[in-house]
Formats: structure tokens, sequence, C-alpha cells
């Protein structure tokens, strides 16, 4: 797991063995006059506060991903929806080799990109229906007080995660397990996810 920081040249310093290429997307983001900051434990790029893309290492790929990449013209056809169904504005540009890396062509994308923070083009997310208390969380908090009173003390967002966590899984002996897993972390007072972050 990434340790917290400061700043991102600390940050990309652990996104090995990305950091050469990332230190090069890095760079070419702040050339075409982004504002940098870290968001969900990365390096985002920003115009005008407004999220224009962000950096990631992953084991087999370093990559950039567009916040409203779905407004991109994409004549190159690199960009990619990761989590098709799911994501609806994020597309992504995937480099497996430094090589790959051609600044030019990605200058290009980050300005366009930058136009259409600039005009407001955005792809808004859609609310969320709300999330039904599956009967195995229901019965745990009937049972368990405090457990109900620290549920309800998170916030809207991560209540979801925990009920989305435990209705997505296909079996009853899932979702007990998954319940039983989730217990510790909620009196922590913590998300399913806050680790990660």
């Amino acid at each position: 797991m990434r340790t917290k920081h400061t700043n991102v040249p600390d940050l990309i310093s652990d996104m090995k063995p990305w950091v050469e290429e990332v230190t090069l997307l890095r760079e070419l983001a702040l050339s075409c006059g982004l504002e940098e900051g870290i968001k969900w434990g990365g390096p985002v790029y920003m115009y005008e506060g407004k999220n224009v893309l962000g950096l990631g290492a992953f084991k087999s790929y370093v990559g950039i991903w567009f916040y409203q990449g779905v407004f991109l013209k994409d004549p190159n056809k690199v960009l990619i929806n990761a989590q098709e169904g799911k994501t609806k504005a994020l597309r992504q540009w995937r480099f497996q080799s430094g090589k790959e890396i051609k600044p030019a062509l990605i200058r290009k994308y980050i300005k366009e990109a930058m136009q259409l923070a600039k005009a407001g083009k955005e792809l808004k997310p859609e609310k969320k229906k709300k999330v039904a208390i599956p009967a195995e969380f229901a019965a745990a908090f009937k049972a368990d007080k405090k457990l109900k009173s620290s549920f309800e003390g998170l916030t809207p967002g991560k209540q979801r995660e925990y009920l989305e966590h435990v209705t997505e899984a296909k079996t009853e002996a899932t979702r007990l397990r998954r319940v039983a897993k989730s217990i510790p972390i909620i009196l922590s007072g913590k998300g399913l996810h806050d680790k990660y972050k």
C-alpha cells in the first residue's frame, strides 16, 4: 500500500518500476499549464479548478486518464473505457513501455481536454438510486446496536460501499462472510475502501 504523500515528486518516487515514465507524463501535463495536485492517492492535473487528467502506475502499464475523455475526438484510437458499463466519462490511455509515450501526440490530447474543460463540457454523474439494506446487514444491526450506530455515523458514500459490496454477492454464504468482514471496519468508523486511499 502506498504511503500518504504531500507532494507529487515523492508520490511518483513510489511508482516503481514506472518512475521515469510517470515523471515524463507529469512534465507533459505541467508544460501545458495544468495545475498539479494529489487526489484519490494519485497525481491529478486541473485547469481552472476542473479535473482534466490523472496519472497512474500499475503492474503492467502506466496510464493517463482523462476525466471527460468521452468528449475527446481520439483520432488515433488510443483511449479506452477501462470499465465498460460502469465508467461514463473517464477514458484511459495506457502505455506498456516508455517507448510508447509520444510527447507531441499526448500534448494534443491534453490541449483538447483543456479546451473542453474551459468550455464547461462535462458529463455529470447520474444520481445513484438508494441501495436497500440487505437482510444480512439488517440482522447484524438488530443484534448489535453499536454496529447500527457506527454504520449510521458513516457518510452516505461509505454506507453505499458496504451495502453494494454485500448486495453484489450471489450467494447467502458470501453475503454473510462479507458482513462479518465488514463489522470490525464499520466499528472503527472507516469506509470499506479507506485503506486504499
